[in-house]
């Protein structure tokens, strides 16, 4: 976990829900503290009044740092694949999810020898589904394809992100568990940027709580 830095303050909409069970309708903030995009949203909405302390509090979006820490501490494992369109990709992003904090298991492919994205999609789908990694990545030339294959293995909810918005969506609406990538429309700085807020993103929860329920319950109704 060397690099991470979790010292400052981050005010979450989890927090400010806590003081409105409690029901107090104003929040003292730290100096310095992180106020997330959607906490204060949440904060305006049921009338909320935060009051800084003592100077400027940034608002922008942004995962707690404690929750990062607690993934990384309880040894999560990133699952990569790719056919050989992004294996070049590949080798990249699992070094940055490494310099992250996490841990990666290759499912393949292993070189840039002509082969079926379907095998490796399904490799990445199939360890995230069983428990044997936490997320996964998967990375075609377009990125579509492999989300297709994985959105078949019941519970995965793969998205095929070309810039860092999208992937934060997909986290915090959707709590997607796959990540699919294109290395022929995206390049390499990019979606190591795309990979980091997607790894470092977490599900809002809230009003996408009922929204992904239903994603669940449609797959379900196809179960055989």
């Amino acid at each position: 976990m060397e690099g991470l830095r979790v010292s400052r303050v981050v005010i979450t909409e989890q927090d400010v829900r806590e003081h409105l069970k409690a029901g107090k309708k104003s929040m003292e903030i730290p100096a310095g503290a992180l106020v997330t995009t959607l906490a204060a949203e949440v904060a305006a909405a049921e009338g909320v009044l935060l009051q800084i302390s003592k100077g400027p509090v940034p608002i922008e979006s942004s995962v707690p740092k404690k929750a990062i820490v607690d993934a990384l501490s309880s040894g999560s494992i990133v699952a990569f694949g790719s056919d050989h369109g992004g294996f070049q990709y590949k080798e990249a992003l699992k070094k940055h999810a490494e310099s992250l904090g996490f841990k990666t298991l290759d499912v393949g492919t292993s070189s840039e020898e002509p082969c079926d994205y379907p095998d490796f999609a399904y490799g990445v789908a199939v360890a995230v589904s069983t428990g044997k990694a936490w997320r996964g990545v998967m990375i075609d030339g377009a990125g579509i394809g492999s989300s297709v294959v994985a959105n078949k293995v019941p519970g995965i909810r793969a998205a095929c992100c070309h810039n860092e918005f999208v992937a934060r969506n997909a986290r915090e609406h959707n709590d997607t568990n796959v990540l699919t990538l294109g290395s022929r429309v995206t390049g390499i700085e990019v979606c190591k940027g795309i990979l980091q807020v997607w790894l470092e993103s977490w599900f809002s929860g809230g009003r996408h709580t009922a929204r992904v329920e239903k994603i669940v319950d449609v797959e379900k109704r196809f179960l055989k």
